[in-house]
């Protein structure tokens, strides 16, 4: 239209209409020929301009083109158009489709508070300068597939109310999405954000995800709501990832994503699954969450790295930690905008871990932890494990049990989860804790060198009185091992029944009194003898030499009955005899030959009870 003359142009401006269709294709516009054009298509009554379908695909635009203050009442394609400034459409409105595929922008596109009754379709487009889209409602599908921002990209307080499609995006400034209202699915696989990009106060109703998406710096979220989750799989980030006060209904997933620069990644709090499994983790990071379930499965940690957890239960199977990485139970709810952040489905859980199976606990702290259900079997450098604060482990069931008809009453000590399925799976345990569905059920000679590790670790930690319980547990399974040598085995049992393994002063005690007692009424009914023998002495004179000889009689077995025997004066003579005995002393008590073999057997029994005693004691107040 440009390269007819001024009359003809104008008598054909003049014929347009209000409303009515435009056919502009491959046509270059200058400014004023823009201008003029609108001008002709200008509503009286609303001061509007009011187009119908308008067609400009391939239209040349030499400057910045202007549609503000627009009615677009058809379809309206800009497609594969070159503007040599900027597109504006501010107040615009679009009754049906908008589409800008493949159209090349050398400066801003600016849409604020457009109403958009059709679609957007930005395919391929390339703006060099800024793209803004805020403050409307798109009613149909946005699809920005392949879009190139050479400026910040601004979608705030857009309404998308079907699919809005930002795959293959590449913003190379800051991109916000602060108050978007997504109703529909929002993709952004593969988009690339150089900036920072701000989700603040957004509100995604259906699935929000950014699968092997790159945002270069930070991210925010603080204030976002994801009705049915959010799912970053091989994403990249370049720095922090940022929640707080958010409503989240489904499950946050960061599977096989890359942490570049992240420094803080949270807080998180909904009672769903947080997914890091895969995840890679390039610098020191904090990790805050309350959630349900956390799975740090095959993770990476390429260096230091602190989660602060509240209710969740820890997965951190194969996970590799190349430095130090500690998972600590916090007592106080997170706090956004002086505003405390809390799960009500999750008030009363405390921080579990489920699993270390495969992980390198080398670098690996755990404080303040529930361990009751942690399987531990197959953990590299388990004896390197670092224990702090309060790390309950499961107890045997308390109380009389029976096996098969035999009444047992098992030992208090903290056990694995690992020994609770395996006794849970013999015949006749009875309150042990049954394998959950899918895992592997460990014997004893799997079992005793996972708490021989446990033991050192405690132990390297100055913690003798906390490693007894493991050394409990690796004799236990040592002695019920059918693999270990019968005569190790019996040897084994006498440890257990005498003293616990060194570890049961009660015990030990006990077999030193019944000893005591035993070898006290032993004495007086058979091992002292009827009375003392008095030395009788003899002399021979032979001219005048006198010689003279002493002799001792052979103590005599004690005669009468038995109760006879049982008096007070061979009770205080036996209790002497015992006592020395039990400090490895002799009395000096003349015995008779079955008191001299009792107290033999005592002098070796209950000293040697008394020391497994003073073992005991010892490993409960070691330092």
């Amino acid at each position: 239209m440009a390269h007819i003359g001024v009359d003809r142009r104008a008598g054909h401006l003049a014929r347009l209409e209000p409303g009515a269709g435009l056919d502009f294709r491959g046509t270059p516009f200058t400014r004023d020929l823009l201008t003029e054009l609108l001008a002709a298509l200008t509503d009286p009554a609303t001061g509007r301009h009011r187009l119908g379908p308008a067609d400009f695909e391939e239209a040349e635009f030499s400057g910045d083109a202007q549609f503000a203050r627009v009615d677009f009442t058809g379809d309206v394609s800009f497609d594969g158009a070159a503007f040599g400034g900027g597109a504006y459409f501010t107040g615009a409105r679009f009754e049906a489709d908008l589409g800008f595929v493949g159209a090349t922008v050398a400066r801003n596109v600016w849409l604020d508070g457009v109403e958009c009754g059709g679609g957007v379709c930005f395919n391929k487009t390339r703006i060099d300068g800024e793209l803004r889209l805020e403050t409307g409602t798109i009613a149909k599908s946005a699809v920005f597939r392949g879009l190139v921002v050479g400026g910040d990209a601004t979608f705030s307080g857009i309404e998308f109310i079907e699919p809005a499609v930002f795959m293959e995006t590449d913003i190379n400034g800051t991109a916000w999405f602060d108050g978007a209202l997504f109703r529909s699915d929002a993709r952004f696989d593969g988009a690339r954000i150089a900036g920072k990009a701000w989700f603040d106060g957004a509100e995604f109703h259906h699935d929000a995800r950014f699968d092997s998406a790159t945002l270069g710096e930070d991210v925010s979220f603080n204030g976002t709501r994801f009705v049915e989750g959010a799912a970053f799989p091989g994403a990249t980030i370049g720095g922090d990832v940022e929640f707080g006060g958010n409503e989240i209904g489904g499950d946050v997933t960061f599977r096989k994503a890359t942490f570049q620069r992240t420094t803080v990644l949270g807080p998180l709090v909904f009672p769903r699954l947080l997914d890091l499994s895969d995840a890679e983790f390039q610098s020191a990071v904090t990790i805050e969450a309350a959630v349900g379930t956390l799975h740090c499965r095959r993770t990476r940690w390429g260096s230091t790295a602190a989660l602060r957890l509240r209710h969740a239960e820890v997965d951190v199977s194969d996970a590799v930690l190349q430095f130090p990485v500690s998972i600590a139970g916090r007592s106080r709810p997170f706090v956004a905008d002086g505003r405390e952040l809390e799960v009500p489905e999750l008030s009363d859980a405390p921080v579990r871990v489920a699993s270390l199976r495969g992980a390198d606990a080398a670098h690996l702290v755990l404080t303040d932890v529930d361990l009751t259900g942690c399987q531990f079997v197959e953990t590299v450098h388990l004896d390197q494990l670092r224990l702090d604060g309060r790390c309950p482990l499961a107890l045997p069931p308390p109380g009389l049990r029976r096996i098969g008809l035999r009444p047992v009453r098992w030992t208090r000590r903290r056990t694995l989860a690992e020994e609770h399925h395996w006794r849970a799976g013999r015949q006749g345990a009875d309150g042990w804790m049954h394998a959950p569905d899918g895992t592997d059920v460990w014997g004893p000679a799997a079992l005793a060198p996972v708490y021989r590790q446990l033991r050192k670790a405690l132990e390297d930690g100055k913690d003798e009185p906390g490693a007894a319980d493991f050394y409990y547990g690796e004799m236990e399974m040592r002695r019920l091992d059918p693999d270990t040598p019968p005569g190790e085995r019996a040897l084994l049992a006498l440890y257990w029944a005498a003293s616990g393994y060194g570890l049961r002063a009660t015990r030990a005690l006990g077999w030193l009194l019944l000893a005591v007692v035993a070898t006290v009424l032993a004495m007086m009914l058979w091992g002292l003898p009827q009375d003392d023998p008095e030395p009788v002495s003899t002399g021979t004179v032979t001219g005048g030499r006198v010689t003279m000889t002493t002799d001792k009689p052979d103590p005599v077995n004690p005669q009468g009955s038995y109760g006879s025997r049982l008096s007070y004066e061979r009770f205080e003579k036996s209790l002497r005899v015992v006592i020395n005995s039990v400090v490895f002393r002799s009395s000096g008590q003349e015995l008779t030959t079955a008191g001299t073999y009792v107290e033999m057997a005592s002098r070796v029994a209950e000293p040697a009870l008394l020391g497994l005693a003073v073992l005991a004691v010892r490993s409960r107040v070691k330092r």
